[in-house]
């Protein structure tokens, strides 16, 4: 491996975590609950990865003055079941483990709300493995407008002089676009809920279908993105 520190970002998600149908269920339970249509399955999927709000609304076609009250209605159920029915993907913490003990630094750069993702990492076992940990904010009526190139952007400036080379790791397209905005290239993971073909077209470095290829191809990523030395 050619680096003389890497950095690496993952989405939780999809990514690290399958939500094993606690994402769309409890996005179909809260819209139900609040009296309004409930999605097609399909779309229900494509909700999986955006920031919640944009998804209710630019999918679901939540009206803005019911949309703080079906949030809190997801996320009270995400709290009480979600977590603790989601599971991390197999292979997945070997691999975080893996690129540490090659020396790079691990971080998770999420649209979830920051305090959430902590809890469902720690929840997992998962929080340890990782040197920070980004997000959208509490309060999601403040989260940027951009989405993930923010939360990307802050993932990189916080190791700002750790790192040679940074590289990002998501399963939908707006990962790919989020580290494209800020310079990195991004591997897309099959296992997530992309449909088939999003990650390609949105211009992933590569794709890999099992965790056990994931350093590997963070490597290649990193070296054809001018890393150099040894780490």
């Amino acid at each position: 491996m050619t680096n003389s520190r890497l950095l690496v970002l993952f989405d939780l998600d999809g990514t690290l975590v399958d939500p094993a149908g606690s994402i769309t269920g409890g996005i179909a339970a809260a819209l139900a609950s609040s009296g309004l249509p409930v999605p097609s399955e399909a779309d229900l999927h494509r909700m999986v990865g955006p920031a919640l709000k944009d998804s209710l609304t630019g999918i679901a076609g939540v009206p803005a003055d019911r949309l703080e009250h079906v949030i809190a209605q997801y996320r009270r159920g995400y709290r009480e079941t979600g977590m603790a029915a989601s599971r991390p993907y197999p292979g997945i913490a070997d691999a975080v483990r893996s690129l540490r003990a090659d020396g790079a630094l691990v971080a998770v750069a999420t649209q979830k709300p920051e305090p959430i993702a902590r809890e469902l990492l720690a929840v997992q076992g998962l929080d340890t493995l990782f040197d920070s940990i980004h997000g959208s904010p509490a309060d999601e009526r403040l989260a940027a407008a951009d989405g993930k190139v923010s939360i990307v952007r802050a993932a990189l400036a916080q190791h700002e002089g750790e790192y040679s080379a940074a590289v990002m790791i998501g399963d939908r397209s707006h990962d790919v676009h989020g580290a494209s905005a800020n310079g990195i290239p991004c591997i897309g993971v099959a296992w997530g809920f992309a449909p088939d073909g999003e990650l390609e077209a949105a211009g992933a470095a590569a794709v890999v279908h099992s965790a056990h290829e994931l350093p590997q191809a963070v490597y290649a990523a990193a070296d054809r993105a001018g890393a150099h030395g040894t780490v």
